[in-house]
């Protein structure tokens, strides 16, 4: 393991309740991280899963919804219970990663702590893990937030960028390394296409992948710094863990905390943060566009290929459950999501208007469908 004797651990963030973009099939009763998309396993299974490659389960936790742990213990029984934090209700990944601070530092207060999303598809994993012991490295100092931007091949604008300033050089990384490592200058929300065009067109952003390296200390020192009150908070949830008031005190804290990004509540103002930019087939499986260009054009579920009927028709791709015909005649490059109460059709590139959807349906009244 690349992190054998020391003290790395992971989080990983499982806490949202639904993608809107991945609608139908993703819901408030089984958010995306939750559902298998392939036929491959769950998006939390595979994280998970990947985590354990090199940091042992005692020393990753996922912090999720009690929804959420309740699929965990019933889908991944091998995961250890006590690590699977519950959040009672979701405040974005600020108060998260708060909680989970307050979790590793009672067990281990020297941990340098890596912070994943669940729902990240990784398709190069060595060269994920080579950025990941690097970035650890530089953790290590005590000095700097590391986190991890992917070269844009698109002016996205479902995405969060980070800009760059200046290359910076770190004892950790061998002189022959090819990591490049830089100054942040800027964290940037998801933009208009315009800006996500201008910002390609500069070369120095990069998108945000929402994955973090820091040490304890220094991410505490930055929560007291930036967001006081939710550093408090941290404290109080400190003092709690592990005694009879435990849920009575998180319950407490997340009636009055304000949802948050890590990003805008301490990532924007903090003093030292650096980027490594990492190319290892990073794909954010946020829509459906970004599900079809990673599986082509093909049935979901994979082994009932008997089920789908094209006449003069190509290019599609097609979710429905199993032993059940579909037939699509006519139509090239469309989307067909098929659940037990509800359906999608959509041309392809145009997922992202799937949100449109579920807001439509959530103001007229429709909430048992989402």
């Amino acid at each position: 393991m690349a992190f054998e004797g020391k003290h790395v651990h992971a989080v990983i963030m499982a806490g949202g309740t639904g993608s809107s973009m991945l609608w139908p099939c993703s819901r408030k009763r089984n958010p995306k991280q939750f559902i298998d998309l392939f036929g491959e396993g769950t998006m939390i299974a595979s994280a998970v899963s990947r985590v354990g490659e090199r940091i042992p389960p005692e020393k990753t936790c996922v912090v999720t919804s009690l929804q959420g742990r309740e699929m965990m213990e019933r889908t991944l029984p091998g995961f250890p219970r006590e690590n699977i934090l519950v959040e009672p209700v979701a405040r974005d990944t600020a108060p998260c990663i708060a909680l989970a601070t307050a979790f590793i530092k009672k067990r281990d207060p020297d941990a340098v702590t890596i912070i994943l999303p669940a729902d990240l598809l990784i398709l190069d994993e060595e060269a994920f893990w080579k950025i990941l012991e690097a970035g650890v490295g530089i953790a290590g100092d005590r000095k700097s937030i590391v986190t991890i931007g992917i070269t844009p091949d698109r002016p996205e604008p479902a995405y969060g960028y980070i800009q760059t300033d200046r290359v910076r050089r770190a004892d950790c990384l061998p002189p022959d390394s090819d990591i490049s490592l830089y100054s942040v200058r800027a964290f940037a929300e998801k933009p208009d296409r315009t800006t996500a065009q201008e910002f390609l067109d500069s070369g120095d952003f990069y998108w945000n992948s929402g994955i973090f390296i820091w040490h304890l200390d220094v991410i505490s020192r930055e929560l007291e710094r930036s967001m006081p009150d939710l550093h408090q908070d941290l404290q109080v949830i400190y003092d709690a863990l592990g005694t009879e008031r435990e849920r009575e005190v998180l319950e407490d804290v997340y009636s009055w905390n304000h949802p948050v990004s890590i990003d805008s509540g301490v990532m924007e103002r903090a003093e030292n943060v650096c980027m490594l930019a990492g190319d290892f087939g990073w794909v954010d499986l946020g829509s459906w566009d970004e599900v079809v260009k990673m599986k082509g054009a093909r049935t979901v579920p994979a082994g009932d290929p008997g089920v789908l009927v094209q006449i003069e028709a190509a290019n599609n791709f097609v979710v429905k459950p199993q032993k059940k015909v579909v037939a699509v005649v006519g139509l090239d490059d469309i989307i067909v999501v098929d659940t037990q109460d509800a359906l999608l059709v959509c041309r392809r590139g145009q997922a992202h208007n799937v949100r449109k959807v579920v807001d439509t349906l959530r103001r007229e009244g429709f909430e048992d469908y989402l």
